[in-house]
């Protein structure tokens, strides 16, 4: 029974950190919202599939990005505003949109990766590979949580 305590004291852990780790996410759209220039998770992520994959249909974009259709077009919306990305009707079906990254949102989108690099470096110094890869599976399994509540 010491193992099973113990398994349940690391999972209450874990659930505490997730929800803070929500906590930090929501304090980051707060800024989306408010401060010119930052981007939240959500629009960060739409930035790099398309620097990924170039353009992409918006319903090409949902599946890539994890997202709704109607998720993504608010996302594609917002990006748009700032100038980040262009919208086009597909010359192939002309009921579908085409999205790309505008110069302006290629700059943005490494400037983001290259300050995530940095703060990552920073906070996980200490860690050892096997360590982040570690975590970063069980960041993959807390999404598949996420989706069953």
């Amino acid at each position: 029974m010491p193992d099973e305590e113990a398994r349940q004291a690391a999972l209450a852990t874990l659930s505490r950190a997730a929800y803070s780790l929500s906590a930090a996410d929501a304090r980051l759209r707060g800024r989306a919202t408010r401060q010119a220039g930052a981007l939240s998770l959500s629009h960060a992520r739409v930035l790099r599939m398309l620097a990924e994959e170039g353009p992409v249909s918006v319903a090409r974009l949902a599946e890539l990005s994890e997202t709704t259709g109607a998720g993504v077009t608010q996302l594609v919306n917002g990006l748009s505003e700032a100038g980040y990305v262009e919208k086009a009707k597909s010359l192939q079906d002309k009921r579908s949109v085409q999205v790309q990254l505008t110069e302006l949102g290629r700059r943005r989108h490494e400037e983001r990766e290259r300050l995530l690099e940095q703060v990552l470096a920073q906070a996980l110094q200490g860690m050892s590979v096997e360590a982040i890869a570690a975590a970063s599976g069980v960041l993959r399994a807390l999404s598949g949580v996420y989706d069953q509540l």
